[in-house]
């Protein structure tokens, strides 16, 4: 055995091999992940810098779509096969083709943007024949919600980023275990983190305890996916009707913030019926899969459509580090790149890539109507707020008309173009809600539903006070700095 002075002599050798090891471990790694350079060169400091801490960050933030997605995939082609086996659903699916065609003829240019995407990129079919009814606020969705849940008959498919147990979630809790009592089978799917401090374990248990299976998508003690969240919110009654948008459960969303700073809560959501049920069925038994390994492929959860509808156009669009394509990401840039007249943008936050950046400020600079509302702030920690600010400057600059909402706590998620197509759903115009997040949206090809959305944008617009690229030049420097300061974090925030 040697003496212990000699293993001492011998350990900054040690050490000095390991970092350099090390060192070319990383950079190899990070440079065959082909990542832009900006984010290439930026991990590579954060693990030369802070090594172990820098490891940690990468698997928990850093990790793309090839970590996460054969499972899904695999899943997704076993759904795809066994719906087939379905006649009018082999019967939809084979229409799409001249679907597809019949619409961008319609509207060539915008039209085309969209729909060639979502058939290269994420295939996702196009659903024709669907009534959709837009929903306000948590007090229109709330009671219209609630009628549906008392008259499920066969099934309750639930998943939401929030869930609380308040008292406007006891009622819900309520009717569902009376549905489950009633022999419906009621499934909930929550995130644990995003609900981490609002709903109580024995609201959990009670909900399981009665008949509804309610259970967290993920479990927070897995390190490797805790910053992948499942921002959805999704509901789907005896696979016919279905809703999707940006609110979640919570009185929060009727009441508004407990911070007490606002008013109430200004929110978007949509409640369909028709064809596109029969997506929103298929991505929470993905999901659900995933939590229980339980197949919900049983033709029974996917019933033929017995209700007229009339021709309504909607596609699904579904975006997650699972994804290789950032479909919703790439779905905005498509949009506000095709636009010949105005693009009408709401979100709660403003953090964005250095394209979709570009692509706003060129629409503006050429001549297109950009309008973009935004809340000045939230309930929780301020820093996203701050970032968007650097961000809501550098398109105003550019000619683009940004807004603050004021009063409520300001929270929808939707886009409108030339009043011909409009996206609503649960994706923040930010890199988390296009990178990170588990996310889904509604794509609307129609000319009446876009007019409506962007009649209650010019609403809101009342409620709004303008940001203006000089006013935001003339603030402190001190707070100037801050915000830019934050926008360093940008991706994680």
């Amino acid at each position: 055995m040697k003496p212990i002075f000699d293993i001492i002599d011998q350990a900054p050798t040690v050490l000095w091999w390991g970092a350099a090891i090390y060192a070319v471990t990383v950079a190899v790694f990070m440079i065959l992940e082909n990542r832009t350079p900006e984010k290439t060169f930026a991990w590579l400091l954060l693990f030369f810098s802070l090594p172990l801490v820098g490891v940690i960050i990468y698997f928990m933030f850093g990790r793309d779509h090839r970590a996460f997605s054969r499972q899904d995939r695999l899943l997704r082609q076993e759904l795809s096969r066994q719906l087939r086996s379905s006649p009018h659903i082999a019967e939809f699916l084979a229409e799409q083709p001249k679907a597809i065609e019949q619409l961008k003829d319609e509207k060539p240019l915008v039209y085309d943007r969209a729909l060639e995407l979502m058939r290269r990129n994420v295939q996702t079919p196009l659903f024709l024949y669907n009534s959709l009814e837009i929903l306000q606020d948590a007090t229109e969705k709330y009671p219209r919600l609630c009628e549906d849940l008392k008259a499920a008959q066969h099934s309750i498919h639930m998943e939401y980023f929030e869930w609380a147990s308040d008292e406007v979630m006891q009622e819900f809790k309520k009717i569902l275990i009376e549905r489950a009592k009633a022999g419906v089978q009621v499934r909930v799917l929550y995130d644990p983190l995003g609900s981490l401090l609002m709903l109580k374990r024995r609201y959990v248990r009670e909900m399981n305890a009665g008949g509804a299976k309610m259970l967290p998508w993920s479990s927070l003690l897995a390190i490797h996916t805790i910053s992948y969240r499942s921002h959805r919110k999704i509901v789907v009654i005896d696979g016919k009707i279905g809703y999707i948008g940006g609110l979640n459960m919570s009185e929060e969303y009727v009441k508004g913030p407990h911070s007490g700073k606002f008013t109430g809560w200004r929110d978007t959501h949509v409640r369909v019926t028709g064809q596109v049920v029969i997506g929103l069925q298929a991505n929470f038994a993905v999901r659900w899969f995933n939590t229980t390994k339980e197949d919900l492929s049983d033709l029974d959860y996917y019933p033929p459509i017995t209700e007229q509808h009339g021709y309504l156009p909607l596609q699904i669009v579904n975006s997650g580090p699972d994804a290789e394509w950032k479909a919703i990401r790439s779905l905005y840039f498509a949009l506000i790149t095709a636009a010949q007249k105005h693009v009408y943008i709401q979100s709660p936050f403003f953090i964005l890539d250095e394209g979709l950046t570009e692509a706003i400020a060129g629409a503006a600079r050429s001549g297109v109507d950009v309008k973009i509302m935004l809340a000045p702030r939230g309930p929780s920690p301020q820093f996203p707020y701050w970032a968007g600010l650097t961000y809501a400057e550098n398109v105003a600059k550019a000619g683009a008309k940004v807004y603050f909402y004021h009063g409520k706590y300001f929270h929808p998620k939707t886009i409108s173009v030339d009043s011909v197509i409009c996206s609503i759903g649960s994706a923040n115009m930010d890199i988390r809600s296009f990178s990170i997040n588990y996310e889904s949206n509604l794509i609307i090809y129609d000319e009446k539903t876009t007019r409506a959305l962007e009649a209650d944008f010019d609403n809101d617009l009342k409620q709004c006070t303008e940001f203006t690229f000089r006013a935001y030049r003339r603030t402190n420097i001190l707070k100037r700095a801050r915000n830019s300061l934050f926008r360093l974090g940008s991706p994680l925030l």
